[in-house]
């Protein structure tokens, strides 16, 4: 089984990945948060931190893009390719408002006639320079609209596909559509990736029993939790807290030197703390602390006291959220 790392915005940066690679190894693949090309062929220096080469030496990284332009996708994949990736993914699955409402990501499923014309023309200008792979939900509204979307999808070489077995109109609520997702494995020969609700070790073993043929699991928020989650399932040792702390610090050192501020740096693992503390028993007062600390030196302060002071939980605790991977 493949692992992989799925992206989320503001969390999973190059910086992140890096760091992550180090200290918890086993994810085959690492993919960037979107980047959203537009009519100037170029990438914008804030993208090209998260897309050089360089920011990503050693680390197995597949860019993501965004976008219903096929123009701009193509621009985009070239240059991709041009710097050396070999994978490029597209991104239909994301399901938020501002996306949705530009008819993108999630929003691009509701014009399958569209959708088909997109991928033949980017197939048919980068297929052959890079592979293209593509991440997507079961439609807009309805799990029925999946059935052809997916004769849409199998008219293409696509590399791999990622099916999260939800609509856009479920976001993260309620449990994944598991027949859904079920029903396609019988109507496509295309290498598939499973995606959703994989928060613990058992959870993966499930998805894993459950669909021998799927070659790939993509694990987000249950990832950022628990990094070690993929190192176990590989089977390597849990992280215990000692590795955790060295892994957050240094993460905090290679914020500060990216933005050039402690305080900005501490604002950005915060981001990470709202995942982090589930894997802790009874952080929630120390948590209040952390998230209303102003002062890195109360915040460093925080982050110790919950490294040698809170218990490790095997697994994240199951209720606390349903992830946005």
């Amino acid at each position: 089984m493949q692992y992989y790392f799925a992206p989320m915005e503001g969390v999973t940066s190059a910086v992140y990945r890096r760091v992550h690679h180090r200290y918890f190894p086993g994810v085959d693949k690492y993919f960037t948060p979107f980047a959203t090309p537009t009519v100037h062929p170029a990438f914008t220096p804030r993208q090209m931190r998260d897309l050089s080469p360089e920011q990503n030496a050693g680390v197995p990284t597949v860019p993501q893009l965004l976008t219903r332009s096929a123009a701009d996708f193509i621009w985009a994949a070239r240059a991709l390719a041009e710097m050396g990736y070999g994978e490029v993914n597209l991104n239909l699955g994301c399901p938020s408002g501002t996306v949705v409402s530009k008819g993108k990501g999630s929003g691009f499923l509701a014009y399958p006639d569209e959708l088909d014309c997109f991928l033949d023309a980017v197939f048919g200008a980068v297929g052959e320079q890079i592979q293209i792979s593509v991440k997507t939900r079961l439609g807009v509204s309805d799990p029925a609209e999946f059935s052809p979307l997916l004769t849409i999808y199998n008219r293409y070489p696509i590399a791999e596909l990622t099916i999260h077995p939800r609509v856009r109109a479920d976001f993260y609520k309620g449990g994944v559509r598991e027949s859904a997702f079920a029903d396609a494995l019988s109507k496509t020969d295309l290498p598939l990736c499973y995606n959703g609700d994989v928060t613990s070790a058992a959870d993966a073993a499930r998805v894993e029993q459950s669909y021998p043929a799927v070659g790939a699991l993509m694990i987000g928020r249950g990832l950022i939790a628990d990094p070690s989650l993929v190192t176990r399932l590989r089977g390597g040792a849990a992280a215990d807290a000692d590795t955790l702390h060295r892994f957050h610090d240094e993460l905090l050192d290679c914020y500060t030197e990216l933005f050039g501020s402690r305080k900005n740096a501490m604002l950005r693992m915060k981001e990470l703390w709202f995942y982090h503390i589930h894997l802790f028993e009874g952080g929630e007062k120390l948590m209040k602390r952390l998230r209303k600390a102003t002062e890195l030196r109360d915040f460093e302060a925080c982050s110790a006291e919950i490294f040698r002071t809170l218990q490790l939980r095997e697994n994240v605790h199951p209720g606390w959220f349903r992830p946005a991977d």
